[in-house]
């Protein structure tokens, strides 16, 4: 008898060099836990237009910076428009799904976000710093970012049409927080700056999720894993790094067996959602 388990295409780039971390085996476990209830195809990104018609739905997860095959990004996401395609995360993304245009965006509304530009003739807007980080409007895990003195910046931003500048935040620590759909998973955060990647699980309060929960509501994507990162700037507040919302490591091995147990219970109940609609 022929199955009918749902079929879903898995986006993912297993040979993706990231500093600090193994993507693959992070997706080599998911998959082989949706496996229990699914049946999966793995692909890789530049193939995903060509294939997406012989599943349900297709799940993107950790298939690198979209700078690397941009053309194959915009057909996939052209294709899987027009045959209105079940896609997770959902492409109505406002974040880093579509760029860094957000940062500018949520300055300029006055949310609790490092304070960004992206034109040498509004740096006079940003906090007084010594130093600058400069990166791509495209940019994705660090790509292209670079730490610039400020005397140096308008001549980095002189005729430049691509680049967002930040002032360099003196910050206690990172943590970010993951949510499927619009559901609190779990935080883990950095306590050494000098070691982003060597994450530790964080005790959320009241008011960090208040916080993480806004960029999420603004965002608006109903179904889809999304990562709010942030930093605990000198006056003990938390200011938005970013919202990643098209492909966000999980590091799911800082977590301990039942949380990571609860994480793939949580995508199982949402990617059902998602194929009932």
């Amino acid at each position: 008898m022929p199955s009918t388990r749902p079929r879903i295409l898995y986006v993912t780039d297993l040979a993706y060099q990231a500093r600090g971390r193994r993507y693959c085996d992070e997706d080599i476990h998911l998959t082989s836990r949706l496996r229990e209830e699914f049946d999966l195809a793995l692909c890789h990104p530049r193939d995903a237009a060509a294939l997406l018609d012989a599943f349900d739905a297709v799940v993107v997860r950790n298939s690198g910076p979209v700078q690397g095959y941009e053309a194959a990004y915009e057909a996939f996401r052209e294709r899987a428009s027009e045959r209105e395609t079940r896609v997770y995360n959902q492409l109505t993304g406002r974040a880093d799904m579509v760029g860094k245009q957000y940062l500018l965006d949520l300055t300029a509304a006055g949310y609790p976000v490092i304070p960004t530009v992206d034109r040498a003739e509004d740096l006079h807007r940003l906090p007084a710093a010594e130093e600058y980080v400069v990166k791509p409007r495209r940019g994705a895990d660090s790509a292209g970012l670079r730490i610039v003195p400020a005397a140096r910046v308008p001549e980095v931003l002189a005729g430049a049409r691509d680049l967002l500048v930040q002032p360099r935040v003196d910050f206690a620590y990172e943590v970010s927080f993951y949510f499927v759909d619009h559901d609190y998973q779990y935080a883990l955060h950095a306590p050494h700056p000098d070691r982003r990647w060597q994450l530790e699980p964080y005790d959320a309060t009241v008011a960090d999720l208040d916080f993480a929960r806004r960029f999420i509501e603004w965002n608006g994507v109903d179904h889809g894993i999304q990562r709010v990162d942030a930093c605990r700037a000198p006056g003990g507040e938390l200011l938005l790094v970013e919202l990643e919302d098209l492909n966000p490591y999980l590091s799911l091995d800082a977590l301990d067996e039942p949380a990571r147990d609860a994480f793939v219970a949580a995508l199982r109940t949402a990617l059902r959602r998602l194929l009932a609609t």
